[in-house]
């Protein structure tokens, strides 16, 4: 998992939590490298759920919404770090239509070794997009606060649901997104 993931994590504990609880979870994580990550670096994807653990017990914030939390900030350096993707989009569908077809080939050409998520959808009307999401990492919650990021910062109400679902055969989680 690329160090960005890491050091926007470390940087939404200090934001929401405090200096002390991200030193409080790292020591409780017992990272290999002490909790040292640069946003550039490639690490076990392991070490973050290690982290988001520690995080959910020091808090007592359920992992869920721990993740969707996580999911929110990072959509928000996203839109600071690479305006390009969303000002290309007309609307909040428009940009999740476009994960996996638009963004994430761009994020390959910045980030070569990346493994990312894949992500299909469907489109049923102008208020109900669906998307199928396949990870071997689950990190299905976060992807719930990137998507509703994304329509925070497209100024669009909606709900998110997720289900467990079949694409093409094979496992996935299922987003069903209905526009307000």
């Amino acid at each position: 998992m690329k160090g960005v993931v890491f050091t926007e994590f470390m940087d939404m504990v200090e934001e929401v939590f405090s200096d002390d609880v991200l030193d409080e979870i790292i020591e409780k994580a017992d990272l290999p490298n002490d909790g040292a990550y640069t946003t550039v670096g490639t690490y076990d994807h392991q070490e973050i759920v290690r982290l988001v653990v520690a995080l959910s017990e020091t808090s007592n914030m359920p992992l869920p919404d721990l993740l969707a939390t996580f999911g929110k900030h990072l959509l928000g350096q996203f839109v600071k770090g690479y305006p390009q993707f969303f000002d290309e989009a007309k609307d909040a569908f428009d940009f999740l239509s476009n994960i996996d077809s638009y963004i994430h080939v761009e994020v390959l050409k910045l980030y070569p070794d990346a493994e990312l998520p894949k992500f299909y959808h469907e489109q049923h009307s102008d208020k109900h997009l669906s998307m199928y999401y396949q990870s071997s990492r689950h990190f299905e919650d976060l992807a719930v606060g990137l998507i509703e990021g994304t329509l925070a910062h497209f100024n669009t109400e909606g709900t998110v649901s997720k289900s467990e679902a079949q694409w093409q055969g094979e496992d996935a989680i299922k987003f069903d997104i209905h526009l307000n």
